[in-house]
């Protein structure tokens, strides 16, 4: 279906509607071969709090942003290669259900729909594309990927020294290796991970130790993705901030 899709005019309408959507801010979508899967708004939980955002499935990427005005108008475009992709569900806990992890080498995060049948052909799509692209490559799927990070709202006190409390003054920062909350004395140390930035990033005092000794599994196993038992932040939270970029603390 895909490659009778691939070069037809419907298919070619529908990638150029996409791009019109985010404007002039947005990245080229249509190339030869590329075929616009599916769309809808998931529910993507940022280090503030949840936020909708835009999602399109192309076969070889996923593509999302801001939404600024609904089916009209996107800003803040992502796009993320397909081929690089591994996704995880993640269990039902209070308002935030039918959920599940993307993961990438360079940034990784959880994602909500709105019913249960609607995750399964979110999820059931995306792998199916991965599959294809994988197979068509000859490539392995990815086994490294990003941290998912912990929202703030999960911490009070430093996930590290569980000592720190944190305030207006005493901010927190995110462990670009575990994805944990930590205080500023506990991650005031950088390191190269050339997958997520070509300049060193801050990482805890317990990942750089490892990642120094060479132990590099070992520091991202430390979460093994637990964060996917624990999501409490609430739908409704008031916080009025933007999406969590990679340069955020």
């Amino acid at each position: 279906m895909v490659d009778r899709l691939a070069n037809s005019e419907a298919n070619t309408r529908r990638i150029s509607i996409v791009e019109n959507c985010f404007g002039a801010a947005g990245q080229p979508l249509t190339i030869p071969g590329r075929v616009l899967i599916g769309e809808g708004v998931l529910t993507k939980l940022c280090r503030k709090k949840p936020k909708a955002r835009q999602f399109f499935l192309f076969n070889d990427i996923l593509v999302y942003g801001n939404i600024v005005i609904q089916k009209k108008k996107y800003n803040k475009q992502h796009i993320i290669p397909l081929e690089n992709v591994t996704i995880d569900s993640i269990q039902d806990e209070g308002d935030l259900r039918n959920g599940w992890l993307i993961k990438t080498p360079t940034k990784s995060f959880a994602v909500y729909a709105a019913t249960a049948t609607e995750k399964s052909e979110w999820m059931n799509h995306i792998n199916k594309c991965v599959s294809d692209l994988l197979s068509k490559s000859g490539k392995t799927p990815s086994n490294e990927h990003a941290a998912v990070w912990v929202p703030d709202s999960e911490a009070t006190v430093c996930m590290r020294c569980q000592k720190a409390k944190f305030t207006p003054v005493n901010r927190r920062h995110h462990c670009r290796k575990c994805g944990f909350v930590v205080c500023g004395p506990c991650s005031e140390k950088r390191f190269l991970l050339p997958s997520q930035s070509s300049k060193p990033v801050r990482i805890c005092d317990f990942c750089y130790d490892l990642l120094s000794a060479g132990e590099m599994t070992a520091c991202q196993s430390t979460r093994s993705d637990s964060y996917s038992q624990s999501p409490k932040s609430s739908l409704n939270d008031a916080s009025d901030d933007d999406d969590d970029e990679d340069s955020s603390d």
